[in-house]
């Protein structure tokens, strides 16, 4: 048995998925088997993953398996056996990015300025380099100052004044690819938009064209010039210094955001996942856990 103000929770993420399985969710999990109609359902497959994940903090599948059998067998009678349980999660990868990504589209805090946003990436980390190949990779994380096998987690987030940014987009690659050629490729089109990030996104003629085309603007620390005479740099020392620091500052919030989510879904440790699916559950189904309360 789970206390009654928790019940009321799995009860609310339960009816919440169920509404979005009949409108957009059902064809990211739909069946072309005989047994297209089981009697443990996706939706409750996603209830319990959402919500042992966010509300019990069991992040690994054995974690959140153990606890429904142990925890709520009485609710969800049906349960499967561990490796059906776990065969079946894998199939909802798609279903678990559309409920981030439904969470990011319609529950924007009002207090979010939708005409700043803050841009950042952070390592997910696996073990086995043969795990996921289509997705994963060696990278650097300069603020680790380390080496990793896995991908990165790009983030686009509304500037939110004394809270957490809000995200707006999320990207998956592999871990070598450069943040800039993330923004170029997925982000680079938005028109009417002020932009703050950190050094890695400095490129002078390619964000003086996005001021022209799409009158958006990229904000980034100051980056040192080879090959500057010394005396320029001591003229401009003390403007640079600030400008860079109140770029910093407006930036700092987005790596409060990785924190956060670090800290509520254990989301940059994936050293147990075992295939691509497995991979992209962890990444998505842990995004939408961390922000499934948001709904309510």
């Amino acid at each position: 048995m789970i206390p009654k103000a928790k019940a009321l929770k799995l009860i609310a993420i339960y009816l919440y998925i169920c509404k979005l399985h009949g409108s957009e969710l059902e064809h990211l999990s739909q069946r072309y088997t005989n047994n297209d109609k089981p009697d443990f359902t996706d939706q409750e497959i996603m209830t319990l993953y959402l919500f042992v994940t966010r509300e019990e903090q069991r992040f690994s599948i054995s974690q959140i398996y153990s606890f429904a059998n142990n925890y709520l067998r009485s609710w969800f009678p049906a349960l499967p056996s561990y490796k059906a349980f776990n065969n079946r999660l894998n199939r909802l990868s798609e279903a678990f990015k559309a409920v981030a990504a439904h969470s990011f589209a319609n529950f924007i805090p009002p207090e979010c300025d939708l005409d700043v946003s803050l841009l950042d990436s952070m390592p997910i980390s696996k073990r086995k380099a043969k795990v996921a190949a289509e997705i994963t990779d060696k990278g650097y994380c300069s603020t680790k100052s380390m080496y990793y096998f896995g991908c990165k987690l790009h983030a686009l987030a509304f500037y939110n004044p004394k809270h957490l940014p809000f995200p707006e987009r999320i990207v998956i690659t592999p871990a070598s690819e450069n943040d800039l050629n993330v923004f170029r490729q997925d982000w680079g089109k938005i028109p009417n938009r002020a932009f703050f990030g950190d050094k890695i996104y400095n490129d002078k003629t390619f964000f003086e064209d996005l001021v022209i085309n799409t009158n958006s603007t990229m904000f980034t620390p100051v980056k040192g010039v080879k090959g500057q005479p010394e005396v320029i740099k001591h003229r401009d020392k003390a403007a640079d210094e600030l400008f860079s620091a109140a770029v910093s500052t407006i930036r700092q919030p987005i790596e409060s955001l990785f924190n956060w989510l670090i800290v509520n879904t254990d989301i940059q440790r994936a050293a147990k996942v075992r295939s691509t699916k497995g991979l992209l559950v962890h990444i998505f189904g842990k995004i939408a856990a961390a922000f499934i309360y948001i709904v309510f």
